[in-house]
């Protein structure tokens, strides 16, 4: 007779059947299959999900759940007790997850995997949610890349196994019930008061919507990307970075995905540079590997000493964007209506609040974690040194964003301002990203009065960028 015990398959950041290893051994492993999702935000403390990422995680679990007929096994609280807890209730005789590159979750998971190994419960984790594993990609001796470039063309191309070709979603399998888990709502993901409805009509969480997106990208996107993916005013990036954070769309299934179109020659070079900003996303997870301090501490410890100054009014101008700088106040303004930024205005905005206004990364780094639908550890925290020139790979010091200059180049007829700061769309072209230059007449009769209507600029674009220049070579005095 078949043995009837559970197999546990522990999902995480892997909200999806296909290409799922995890998953996939599970139910190749024999015995029914438990799904299961804990909400740990005991051991994620501080890096507990953000408000944005929460209402996410609400939509792709309830998704999970349907493409499960139901049966998925919901605990919240501290996975490194309940996990072995339900391992020895349901007597199940193997438990399977893809490993995930937090710090925190290394360490708890390590706990879990002890644990359950000393109870006689057979343990495995999976490669589920990178192409090119940290431990995997070193240089010459043996130490990790600092510099993208080659850690990518020659760590990951050159040298790491090349990316599998994506699983299949498991053919036959039985599902197990277990009684005691909690209902969707129970877990609290969604706050009273529906301030997320922007993001619900702005997005379709779960893996038939990654699904869609990358189709569409692929049909729509791909062609242009290269040169369109600096353009917030045009539809030529993926948006599927949220997708492959919870794990909706593996990176495997988009690198093949995206390799199938190779042979046409028009579009080559494109698919090259889509496929190099995967390798962006595994350079920062390889970065959070090797140095676990990235999201607070300075890669460059000289930083340390970094002058930064206070000031709470001009954060919360800039978290709501009232800045009198256009582009920088649509690009915070998108993020507060639809979870996410497109990631040149991330840039411009980024350079904006640490140099311009001389603010310390980690504000805007604790910012977007709340308000990012895609909030990553790895790509949040390695983005923000990376604009700040404390990180690897940094930025060079005096490399500050105009945004003015920004807003002309790459939003040339003014769609992207307009859209989310419509106060100035009666403005001409000429001065929309820099209304102080309007003369009187055009500002009456587009209907603003700066300071009332629109805020005056925060700060000088010249002065500001002085004083950080000063700030930045203080390091090297």
């Amino acid at each position: 007779m078949p043995d009837q015990r559970p197999v546990i398959a522990w999902f995480r950041q892997d909200l999806r059947l296909d290409d799922n290893p995890a998953f996939h051994a599970a139910a190749e492993h024999g015995g029914p299959v438990l799904p299961v999702y804990v909400l740990d935000d005991d051991n994620a403390g501080e890096w507990a999900m953000g408000a944005a990422s929460r209402w996410w995680l609400h939509r792709s679990l309830a998704a999970l759940a349907e493409s499960l007929d139901g049966h998925l096994y919901l605990l919240r609280g501290n996975a490194a007790t309940l996990l072995p807890e339900l391992a020895r209730a349901t007597r199940a005789t193997a438990v399977h997850w893809n490993r995930c590159y937090e710090p925190w979750r290394i360490a708890r998971d390590q706990r879990i995997k002890s644990e359950l190994k000393d109870a006689g419960v057979t343990v495995r984790s999976h490669n589920g949610s990178l192409l090119f594993e940290p431990q995997l990609v070193a240089k010459a001796d043996g130490t990790p890349y600092k510099v993208f470039t080659p850690f990518y063309r020659n760590g990951c191309l050159r040298q790491a196994p090349a990316p599998r070709e994506p699983l299949p979603r498991p053919s036959a399998y039985a599902l197990a019930t277990f009684g005691g888990g909690l209902p969707l709502e129970k877990l609290s993901l969604l706050p009273d008061i529906p301030w997320y409805r922007g993001m619900a009509a702005e997005w379709n969480p779960g893996e038939r919507g990654a699904s869609d997106r990358l189709a569409r990208f692929l049909h729509a996107g791909i062609r242009h990307y290269r040169e369109g993916r600096n353009r917030p005013d045009q539809a030529f990036v993926s948006r599927l970075s949220p997708h492959l954070h919870f794990g909706e769309i593996s990176p495997h299934t988009v690198w093949h995905a995206a390799k199938t179109l190779e042979s046409d020659r028009d579009i080559a070079a494109e698919i090259d540079h889509f496929l190099s900003e995967l390798g962006w996303r595994e350079f920062s997870h390889n970065l959070l590997y090797h140095w676990p301090g990235l999201p607070r501490e300075n890669l460059q410890r000289k930083f340390n000493r970094f002058p930064w100054r206070e000031d709470e009014d001009a954060l919360r101008r800039w978290q709501r964007g009232l800045t009198g700088y256009p582009i920088v106040d649509a690009g915070m303004r998108e993020l507060w209506r639809t979870g996410y930024m497109h990631n040149r205005v991330r840039m411009i905005v980024g350079s904006f609040l640490v140099k311009n206004l001389l603010l310390d990364w980690r504000h805007g780094e604790d910012w977007f974690w709340d308000t990012l639908v895609d909030a990553d550890l790895a790509n949040n925290s390695a983005s923000w040194q990376w604009i700040a020139g404390c990180g690897a790979d940094a930025a060079p010091y005096f490399r500050i964003f105009n945004p003015v200059a920004q807003g002309r180049k790459f939003d040339p007829d003014g769609d992207y301002v307009r859209r989310y700061v419509p106060e100035l769309g009666r403005l001409p072209d000429r001065y929309l990203h820099a209304p102080w230059e309007a003369p009187a007449g055009i500002l009456q009769s587009a209907g603003v009065t700066l300071g009332a209507d629109y805020p005056a600029p925060i700060v000088d674009l010249k002065a500001s960028r002085e004083r950080a220049l000063d700030a930045f070579r203080s390091l090297t005095a």
